[in-house]
C-alpha cells in the first residue's frame, strides 16, 4: 500500500468516525426536541433546538462530503491519476497533498 492510499484510508477511517459520532448528536438533538414544548425560542438556557439541530446537520454534511471527497481520491488513486491537478496538469504538491489528501488542484489553480 503507498503512502498516498495509507493516508487516505486512515482519514478515511477517521472521518467515518467523525459521521457516526455526529450522526448520533444528531439524534440526540432530534430526540430532544421531541421532547420539550416546542417554544425553544424563549429558553433561557441558551440555543435554541432549531440552531442546535440546523449545526448538527450542516456538521454531519461536511463530513459526508468530505467522506466523497476522499473515496474519489482513492479513485483517482487507482486510476494513476492521484495527485495531478485536474485543471492544469501538473502535480500536486506534496505539502498539499499532506495537509489535503484528496485535494483536485494545485495551489496555483485552487485560488
Amino acid at each position: 500500500m503507498t503512502d498516498a492510499s495509507a493516508r487516505l484510508r486512515e482519514r478515511r477511517a477517521d472521518v467515518g468516525t467523525r459521521v457516526d459520532l455526529l450522526r448520533a448528536e444528531l439524534d440526540d438533538v432530534i430526540e430532544s426536541a421531541s421532547s420539550t414544548t416546542g417554544d425553544d425560542e424563549h429558553d433561557p438556557e441558551g440555543a435554541t433546538v432549531g440552531f442546535e439541530r440546523a449545526q448538527a446537520q450542516a456538521m454531519l454534511d461536511a463530513a459526508l462530503a468530505q467522506l466523497e471527497d476522499i473515496d474519489a481520491a482513492l479513485v483517482r488513486l487507482a486510476a494513476g491519476t492521484y495527485g495531478v491537478c485536474v485543471v492544469c496538469g501538473a502535480p500536486i504538491g506534496a505539502e498539499r497533498l499532506d495537509a489535503r489528501p484528496f485535494a483536485l488542484r494545485c495551489i496555483a489553480c485552487a485560488r
